[in-house]
């Protein structure tokens, strides 16, 4: 993506900086402001939103409250900053979840992807790595499908619920190798890492800061990185496509929304504050340390993005036959 660049990202901010004397005029924020994150504490969204409010709080002068509203695949979150007011008060700390898969997974959501939220800029792109319990025999893709093949259906892996990420991952994984694991779907990330851990489940997809502090710690092996690249953070770890499986791809990512028709200046304030916050030397040193990637937008450039990740997630849950149960 051309606005991963870091340049861009810099002139990004300076640009905006124009904008805020606008903004601030209105009085906002004169108090204090909620992010909504749809997942449950401990998972990527719940560590980036905390890292965002944290510093955006000290610089806008208004304590930011992350309230956690988990619930079918991220939905349940989403379905409530829709609905808010379109003030800058609710925001939600999208995902590839509810913003993107779950309008292809679900015939009927209670928002519509598109106009019921205000894009303020995409903020970090996610990588997701499949782990697997000590205990698993199997420590690479090619065992991983080996075994699975020779034992159809009879290893559970689990998932952050039905429509997420790591559920619409390991499906594609099914139907490209050719494998079958069982589903087990869970209310949010850390609830299956804690079944993984303890050995309840065999293998699973999961983000990078949820996934890595257990892989160092020996409770959980990695197998393989689901997107087009490693991460300096295991950097011996391959990816599923260059370990035999042509074609997968699989990433998370996290955005900040407002509700649909949320005022211009507020968006702009919101995304001159969000793009300070991510470049400060601090902030981005501590996300990479979990394998968080930085990035910072316009919000006209996310809005492109959230589209065309939406074609993109239709196009493979089509293609692969995808049906939620």
């Amino acid at each position: 993506m051309k606005f991963l660049n870091n340049l861009r990202f810099v002139f990004g901010v300076l640009a905006l900086a124009a904008v805020s004397t606008a903004t601030l005029a209105h009085g906002y924020p004169n108090k204090p402001i909620r992010f909504i994150v749809p997942y449950p504490p401990g998972g990527a969204s719940d560590v980036l939103a905390r890292a965002l409010a944290n510093k955006m709080s000290e610089s806008m002068g208004q304590s930011i409250v992350v309230e956690n509203r988990a619930g079918a695949g991220g939905n349940i979150g989403a379905d409530v900053v829709a609905k808010a007011a379109p003030d800058g008060y609710t925001l939600l700390m999208g995902n590839i979840g509810p913003n993107a898969i779950s309008p292809a997974l679900y015939p009927k959501l209670p928002y519509d992807p598109i106009k019921d939220f205000t894009p303020i800029s995409l903020v970090s792109s996610v990588p997701i790595v499949l782990v697997a319990h000590p205990s698993f025999p199997a420590s690479n893709m090619k065992e991983v499908i080996a075994l699975a093949k020779s034992k159809p259906g009879q290893f559970n892996y689990a998932s952050a619920g039905n429509g997420s990420s790591n559920h619409l991952a390991m499906e594609l994984l099914k139907s490209l190798a050719g494998v079958n694991f069982a589903h087990v779907a869970y209310k949010g990330g850390s609830p299956a890492m804690a079944d993984l851990i303890a050995g309840h489940i065999q293998i699973a997809f999961d983000t990078l800061p949820v996934a890595l502090p257990h892989v160092k710690a020996g409770k959980v092996k990695a197998i393989a990185f689901a997107g087009t690249k490693g991460s300096s953070v295991l950097p011996e770890l391959p990816t599923i496509a260059d370990s035999g499986v042509a074609g997968y791809e699989a990433s998370s990512w996290g955005g900040l929304m407002a509700p649909g028709g949320t005022p211009r200046d507020v968006v702009d304030k919101l995304n001159l504050e969000v793009n300070r916050a991510l470049g400060q030397p601090d902030v981005r040193e501590s996300l990479a340390k979990l394998g968080i990637e930085p990035v910072g937008t316009t919000p006209e450039q996310f809005a492109t993005y959230i589209e065309a990740e939406i074609k993109k997630w239709k196009r493979v849950v089509s293609e692969a036959g995808i049906k939620l149960e």
